[in-house]
């Protein structure tokens, strides 16, 4: 399968890569934004749900290592296009479900193409990096952050207008498709990873002196799943708030995030980069811990901005942090990435089933566990900036 592109000057480039990382976000903050909306239309308690939205974290961790495969046949653009078709392929079906079968069947195809897109995405970004020669992919991240804001902005105005799920998810997924056709040209034609030894294809777990910043990341995803899948049924269920302005929950987050990553780095000049996760770690549990004791509208949405400031920076460090410490960086986040998705995708179904046997108030309280466990494991961890 060959692979041509045209010239492209690194700022063309940079551009492409970022429509794709906002195709990403868009996509899965447009799915997250109706949770409600398709948990009332198939009758689902918090229990069912959770166990449902485990089909997604299966699917996209089953591709793990196929991804790879494909990864060391095929350049990073193409298997992103791929999966850039499939997830918005998949995620315009999301809308015409009508049996809970139909929706565990397509959010486990959502995990598989979503992997395919995310892993791909990535890997194009480390090259449009290598043309700068300085670190932009915080920005990348960024961009994601304000297709999520602009999903959910999206999805409150349209469940407040009572537009069914359907044509709202058609429609996003038609324009996601168009932005990636018509972005492809100009990414990087990266040839794929050469073949190296002989290896059995499996998950890319981080050796044990990288170990301590996976946890870090699997505590800090673990929060930021859970604030995907669960913030606007929060707002509905324990904050009391009408179905048709439950998602302002989720809003509120991906505004406050999205704060964050743009304004992380010049923190992280003036103040070092450990006393910002200790910080970030702080926020985050403040924040569930505010939200769960305290379920008021104005106490909840403050509770869930200090969420959003505290996450938005952990992983994006936490990387950086990895990458130099390791001789190969890209094996290195490659790892830590791979820890931390669990606790991205496994965590977040769990609530559920806690939700079920307790409240969703008890669930958001013990989540908020993970943000003293992010203080500490920083303080275990990073005992010092990076030279």
């Amino acid at each position: 399968m060959s692979d041509s592109a045209p010239a492209t000057t690194p700022g063309q480039a940079r551009r492409a890569v970022a429509l794709f990382f906002l195709v990403s976000g868009f996509g899965f903050a447009t799915w997250a934004s109706r949770i409600p909306t398709i948990q009332h239309q198939l009758g689902l308690n918090e229990a069912e749900l959770g166990g449902v939205l485990l089909a997604m974290p299966t699917g996209l961790m089953l591709t793990l290592p196929i991804t790879g495969v494909l990864l060391r046949r095929y350049s990073s653009r193409q298997v992103m296009l791929v999966g850039a078709i499939l997830y918005n392929l998949v995620l315009a079906l999301l809308g015409q479900v009508a049996h809970t079968w139909q929706l565990v069947a397509l959010l486990f195809g959502f995990g598989v193409s979503r992997n395919l897109l995310n892993i791909s995405v990535n890997a194009q970004s480390v090259g449009v990096q290598a043309c700068y020669g300085r670190s932009i992919i915080a920005s990348f991240h960024g961009v994601w952050s304000v297709a999520g804001f602009g999903a959910a902005a999206l999805g409150t105005l349209l469940v407040r207008q009572v537009v069914g799920t359907g044509p709202h998810f058609a429609a996003v997924a038609a324009v996601l498709t168009l932005v990636a056709l018509a972005s492809y040209r100009h990414t990087l034609p990266v040839p794929p990873a050469p073949a190296g030894p002989a290896r059995k294809p499996g998950f890319a777990w981080p050796d044990r002196a990288l170990l301590g910043f996976g946890a870090i990341t699997f505590a800090a995803m673990a929060c930021e799943g859970t604030m995907y899948d669960w913030s606007a049924i929060y707002f509905e269920k324990a904050v009391h708030l009408p179905k048709a302005t439950a998602t302002l929950g989720f809003a509120i987050y991906m505004v406050a995030m999205t704060v964050g990553r743009f304004s992380g780095d010049y923190l992280a000049n003036r103040l070092g980069v450990p006393r910002v996760l200790r910080s970030s770690g702080a926020l985050i549990g403040a924040g569930l811990g505010l939200a769960a004791l305290v379920p008021q509208p104005l106490v909840a949405g403050l509770g869930f901005v200090l969420v959003g400031l505290g996450i938005s920076c952990v992983v994006p460090m936490v990387f950086g942090l990895a990458g130099r410490a390791a001789a190969n960086s890209g094996t290195a986040i490659a790892g830590v990435s791979t820890v931390g998705y669990f606790g991205f995708l496994l965590v977040p179904p769990l609530v559920g089933f806690i939700a079920e046997a307790a409240n969703l108030r008890w669930s958001f309280g013990l989540m908020a566990l993970f943000g003293g466990l992010v203080v500490w494991l920083v303080r275990r961890v990073v005992s010092s900036p990076p030279a």
